[in-house]
């Protein structure tokens, strides 16, 4: 999934569809969701349906649940059957009156500064046997080490490409700081000096001013930045 993934929220949506249509069966209707927890923040990321997302919701209006309690503390939070639950005395109430009987939440390990669980809804009660949950938390593990996997290389991605605008922007306004040079024949500290005024002047930002420069020359297209090696 990661490899044909094109994103990381795209990996987070096959997740919990594959997760969802896995348990969904004998197990009643399953719902899945993955809820990513910040300092200031939670937020469900992935659902399986419109439904899960909305049990997850459930549970951020009470400040807790399975999923939130397996995300903080680091551990699988199996509630076999809300209908006789003792933890979560409000929070059983009002996801029971949304049809839901049983849930699973399994923490998703992440690297320092975020937390997340996957979590599971059945309309079943006691709808995960222990090798169940032991599948479930097999899932989590794997997208654990997944989605760690997805988001650097999603960084990886991003500053690769936020170097290579950097660099063709530079190369940009060298090539027009030599055309400059060549017009006015001045040096090359010259030609910084009066790109830089027409910038300020016009009030253009100077990546765009040397592209109109170039442009008045003849470049026709994008300028590329070319390595070797």
């Amino acid at each position: 999934m990661v490899l044909d993934s094109d994103d990381v929220q795209q990996f987070l949506d096959g997740l919990v569809e594959v997760a969802s249509r896995a348990f969904t069966g004998e197990h009643g209707e399953v719902f899945c969701g993955v809820t990513l927890l910040r300092p200031q923040s939670m937020t469900t990321v992935a659902s399986s349906s419109e439904q899960a997302r909305v049990m997850d919701e459930v549970q951020y209006g009470f400040d807790d649940g399975p999923c939130l309690r397996a995300a903080r503390e680091g551990y699988t939070v199996h509630i076999p059957d809300f209908l006789a639950e003792d933890r979560f005395p409000e929070y059983r109430q009002a996801i029971a009156g949304h049809g839901i009987r049983s849930a699973l939440g399994i923490p998703i390990r992440l690297d320092a500064g975020a937390s997340a669980g996957l979590d599971f809804y059945s309309t079943r009660p006691h709808a995960f046997p222990d090798t169940s949950i032991t599948v479930a938390e097999g899932i989590a593990r794997d997208a654990s080490r997944s989605l760690r996997l997805s988001v650097r290389i999603a960084h990886l991605t991003d500053d690769a490409g936020n170097l290579r605008a950097a660099l063709e922007s530079r190369t940009m306004i060298d090539l027009a700081v030599g055309a400059i040079m060549a017009q006015n024949r001045c040096s090359q500290e010259d030609a910084v000096r009066i790109l830089r005024a027409a910038s300020q002047g016009r009030n253009v930002k100077l990546r765009d001013l040397a592209a109109s420069v170039l442009a008045s020359l003849g470049q026709q297209g994008p300028v590329r930045t070319h390595f070797d090696g």
